[in-house]
C-alpha cells in the first residue's frame, strides 16, 4: 500500500510558476514510476508527465512539454512538478500516482487545486 499526499497548488497569475510535490509514504516509493495527471473542471482526467524510477527517462504531454519538469527524490519519498509559464488552461486538480505497472496506475492521491487566472 502507497499513501500520496500532493501539495503546492493554489492560485497564479498567466505566465507564473507552481512547484506541486507529491508525498510518498508505505511501500517502496523509490520502485516505481511515478506519473502526474490533472483533471479540469468538466474534462477527463488526463496524462501531465511521467518519471522512471531512478529519474533518468521523463516524457510529457505535447501541451506542457518544455513548461513543466517533473524531477523526484527517492531519499525524500517525495515527487515534484515545477510548472513555468502557466496559462489559464492549465487549470485543474492535479495529481501525483504511482505506475505499479506498464501503464497501471493504482495509487492516487487526492489531488492539490491549481488555477491560472488573472
Amino acid at each position: 500500500q502507497v499513501q500520496l499526499v500532493e501539495s503546492g497548488g493554489g492560485l497564479v497569475q498567466p505566465g507564473g510558476s507552481l512547484r506541486l510535490s507529491c508525498a510518498a509514504s508505505g511501500r517502496t516509493f523509490s520502485n516505481y514510476p511515478m506519473g502526474w495527471f490533472r483533471q479540469a473542471p468538466g474534462k477527463e482526467r488526463e496524462f501531465v508527465a511521467r518519471i522512471t524510477w531512478r529519474g533518468a527517462s521523463t516524457h510529457y504531454a505535447d501541451s506542457v512539454k518544455g513548461r513543466f519538469t517533473i524531477s523526484r527524490d527517492n531519499a525524500k519519498n517525495t515527487a515534484y512538478l515545477q510548472m513555468n509559464s502557466l496559462k489559464p488552461e492549465d487549470t485543474a486538480v492535479y495529481y501525483c500516482a504511482v505506475e505499479t505497472g506498464p501503464n497501471e496506475y493504482d495509487y492516487w492521491g487526492q489531488g492539490t487545486q491549481v488555477t491560472v487566472s488573472s
